[in-house]
């Protein structure tokens, strides 16, 4: 269980603060069930209620300073998970985004970041689909970054495109 002031991870609003654990006092819950009330730290300010108890939960602990150093350190070696075929490739995508885990954000990124380069070097640009999920895995894992070394999210970004070699835009 967690506690009050814990960063967790959650679905798709990526890193929260627990602001409270208890019964709701509203009409459409169970009144004896416990409840995280979920404050999300980078998404819109929605203030988030789930099941202490529920197995459905999308929610994890977030990662802490020293794990965070370590996955920055392991950047470099992180596979992509390039798939030629479209359709297949946002299936993959979507699968990964679901597993909810900072090492797939980051193979998302490497070879979304390694793609577009390559475009940009034919004079083309990023599919709508590549930068959405491109956006969607650097949203979620430098909030998560940031939170953990407590930094500002961009301070995060400048380091991940300083380790994949890639000028920012």
């Amino acid at each position: 269980m967690f506690q009050v002031n814990d960063h967790v991870v959650y679905g798709n609003y990526g890193i929260c603060v627990v602001k409270a654990i208890g019964s709701l006092e509203m009409d459409s819950v169970v009144k004896d069930r416990l409840y995280y009330t979920l404050e999300p730290l980078y998404t819109q300010k929605n203030t988030i209620y789930t099941p202490v108890d529920s197995e459905k939960n999308s929610l994890r602990r977030a990662i802490t300073r020293e794990e965070a150093l370590e996955l920055i350190d392991r950047i470099p070696q992180v596979e992509t998970v390039w798939v030629p075929d479209e359709k297949r490739r946002e299936e993959r995508y979507r699968e990964i985004m679901r597993q909810n885990d900072c090492m797939g954000w980051m193979q998302i990124i490497k070879t979304l970041y390694l793609k577009k380069q390559k475009r940009l070097a034919e004079g083309r640009k990023n599919t709508a689909r590549d930068e959405l999920y491109l956006k969607l895995a650097e949203d979620f894992l430098y909030g998560e970054f940031a939170a953990a070394l407590d930094v500002e999210k961009d301070e995060v970004e400048d380091l991940i495109v300083e380790l994949l070699g890639c000028p920012r835009e």
